[in-house]
């Protein structure tokens, strides 16, 4: 017998992000997941070596790796019509959870349960916190990509998502603001590396 699950997650490289954007460069889902679960582990890492915290960074990065794979059967929708209205974004995310359903349904049953924990993750816990931390810095990477190359209709999403992250008060967060993102807006000869 043949299993669909990972024919199904490798579609994620087909799924466009930002949509509704002009944008200097296409951006899929797959190669954004990748992003955030870099971005995810290194919170991770920031709360336990930094601030003595104990975040699991592996459980960050895997909800990071997994948080987009409904999209192979949902399409991605615009954040501004996803959460329009209460009613429109309750709708999308019964959706999505349907979605994932029929994922794990193209998992052998053994392993389902392994898989269910990352697609269906626990939301009250602080890895899943960090992943979606994680997840706006990967749009706030875009935006700043996006501007460096004089496309200025990222502008506006820069300033919202920015000030959406700072306002979640994550000390991880403020760690990574200030020790990571400038190094966005440099070029590679910019860049310092070895």
């Amino acid at each position: 017998m043949s299993y669909d699950f990972f024919a199904f997650t490798d579609r994620m490289k087909y799924i466009k992000r930002w949509q509704l954007m002009r944008s200097v460069r296409d951006e899929n889902i797959m190669e954004h997941s990748q992003q955030v679960a870099m971005f995810a582990h290194a919170l991770a890492v920031i709360n336990n070596r930094i601030f003595g915290g104990t975040a699991n960074a592996e459980k960050a990065a895997l909800y990071a790796i997994y948080h987009e794979c409904s999209e192979v059967m949902t399409g991605d929708l615009p954040t501004p019509i996803k959460y329009f209205n209460s009613s429109i974004n309750g709708a999308y995310k019964s959706l999505e959870e349907r979605a994932c359903d029929k994922l794990l349904n193209t998992l052998p049953r053994e392993l389902g349960e392994s898989f269910e924990a990352y697609l269906k993750p626990d939301t009250a816990c602080y890895e899943y916190t960090l992943m979606k931390v994680a997840d706006r810095f990967s749009a706030y990477v875009k935006c700043l990509e996006e501007l460096r190359c004089g496309n200025n209709e990222f502008s506006k999403a820069k300033k919202s998502i920015e000030e959406d992250i700072r306002s979640r008060n994550i000390p991880e967060a403020e760690y990574f603001f200030e020790n990571f993102i400038p190094a966005f807006s440099l070029s590679l000869d910019e860049l310092e590396g070895l």
